[in-house]
């Protein structure tokens, strides 16, 4: 099990990068995170939704995700509350103190959901989530020391040197942990480190002398990171200084499913810059793409609050597009209503009226795979997965952006500007993204899917020659059976 000194230290794509370096040696490898706290979650084969990381982890060992790789997962959808998905599906939502209290009856499926994914597997790599020395929430963990223990895992403590204090943060992390959590580690990493590894031997000495966990070795920095999917909302760019067709992505502030901009972002003629909704569109905007929410009306209001309602009505006088995937999509409609209070309080706002369209929150939540062709684009194929609650219908939907297998998706205004689906990986075709910029006058050079399977080889090959890798399997080989 990979935990970490904090956020953000590189736990998901180090698990990625072992995952694929043990399966490409032969082995049967899975990814598992007993408890993930993100809106960036993916819809699975067998009909759930789990965090994103884990879906590109799946990826990167060689065999399909599930819903038991990521058993429990927290969508938070207000600044105190969330809503639990428990394998796969909507189990209830809770706010933090609710949600301390329900933890314990979770180790349960936590517990299957491990039995399942190792009985298939030769070799199960478990991410933590945020840091074991958040000690104020051991009681009833089921994310960190609290699965470790329970099923027998043995540790490896990651710790980020790229924001400074790494020896603080390892040290410091052995000392709050009660004995028996500190037991359950076996050794640490130093990730994320530019320049002369060498210069960093002191260091390493420092820490296994305070520690007494035996180092694996010191990550230098991987440049190439950026190009794979962020797990949470820190990995997001801010603005781009690029040229070519410029895109702006307002920073909702339940924004979801962000990495659909991930296939825009990396095309070198595109321009992306996602910047927070308190400032105003720039006037040289080509297109704005209003991402995936997870509280479509209170980030709708976030977005009337601070204008951008009128910057959004003067960028289409001005003949700009916008583009809205799934929550945007919502957003743009005549209105959104959510009689059951799913979201929050119950109720029915006004949307931004630039697609002829309402939206009713309500009904069983949509987590599928979907794959077929776009209508709007010349019938290019295109392919996706949606996770969505409630219908959108209008009379805009009679000019639909995709033809799904399970029916029409998306809407497009009468002047072709104004557009919406609930597709989430819509960019991420090379041929649907290459039809969608050549109305800008721009290409798609990048090979989307294929860069994040070499991206993720030349990670695997960064992380076998930083880290002692016959170590780390004599220390995976201490596991008892869960």
């Amino acid at each position: 099990m990979v935990q970490a000194t904090g956020t953000d230290v590189g736990k998901s794509l180090l698990v990625a990068g072992l995952a694929r370096h043990f399966a490409r040696q032969g082995l049967r490898v899975a990814p598992f995170k007993p408890q993930n706290m993100s809106n960036n979650a993916a819809a699975t084969p067998d009909g759930g939704e789990i965090g994103r990381a884990q879906m590109l982890q799946a990826r990167a060992a060689g065999v399909p995700a599930t819903v038991h790789m990521n058993p429990v997962l927290l969508k938070p959808q207000s600044e105190t509350g969330s809503q639990i998905v428990v394998q796969g599906k909507v189990w209830g939502s809770a706010a933090g103190r609710a949600y301390a209290a329900w933890k314990p009856k979770l180790m349960a499926p936590v517990l299957d959901s491990f039995a399942t994914v190792s009985a298939s597997a030769d070799l199960v790599i478990v991410e933590g989530a945020g840091s074991p020395a958040e000690i104020n929430l051991r009681g009833g963990d089921i994310a960190n020391m609290g699965f470790a223990r329970a099923a027998g895992v043995p540790v490896i403590l990651a710790a980020d040197i790229d924001r400074g204090g790494v020896i603080a943060n390892l040290v410091g992390t052995r000392n709050v942990l009660p004995p028996e959590d500190a037991a359950q580690v076996a050794g640490f990493l130093v990730n994320k480190f530019r320049g002369d590894v060498s210069l960093f031997e002191d260091g390493v000495r420092a820490i296994e002398a305070r520690t007494g966990w035996p180092s694996l070795g010191v990550v230098p920095w991987f440049a190439d990171a950026s190009r794979l999917p962020a797990e949470d909302t820190m990995g997001l760019p801010g603005r781009s200084t690029g040229d070519g067709v410029k895109i702006v992505v307002p920073r909702l502030p339940h924004i979801a499913n962000f990495d659909d901009i991930d296939p825009l972002r990396l095309e070198p003629g595109v321009s992306v810059s996602m910047i927070p909704v308190s400032e105003a569109l720039p006037g040289d905007t080509d297109i704005v793409l209003l991402p995936g929410s997870k509280s479509t009306i209170a980030d709708l209001i976030a977005l009337k609050a601070a204008e951008w309602d009128v910057d959004l009505a003067a960028h289409r006088r001005r003949g700009g597009q916008i583009v809205g995937l799934c929550g945007g999509y919502q957003m743009l409609g005549r209105s959104v209503a959510d009689p059951g209070g799913i979201e929050g309080p119950a109720g029915k706002v006004d949307g931004l009226g630039l697609l002829d369209v309402e939206t009713v929150l309500a009904g069983t939540k949509t987590t599928r795979l979907s794959h077929g062709s776009s209508p709007a684009f010349g019938g290019v194929p295109v392919s996706g997965y949606r996770i969505h609650m409630g219908e959108t219908d209008g009379p805009d939907r009679a000019r639909p952006v995709v033809d799904l297998a399970e029916g029409w998706d998306g809407a497009i205004s009468p002047d072709g500007l104004i557009m919406g689906t609930y597709l989430h990986g819509f960019f991420s075709g090379d041929d649907i993204r290459g039809a969608f910029l050549s109305g800008h006058g721009a290409q798609a050079t990048t090979a989307y899917e294929a860069g994040i399977d070499k991206t993720l080889n030349d990670l695997a090959d960064h992380l076998a020659v930083a880290l002692d890798l016959d170590q780390l399997m004599a220390i995976a080989s201490t596991a008892r059976a869960p």
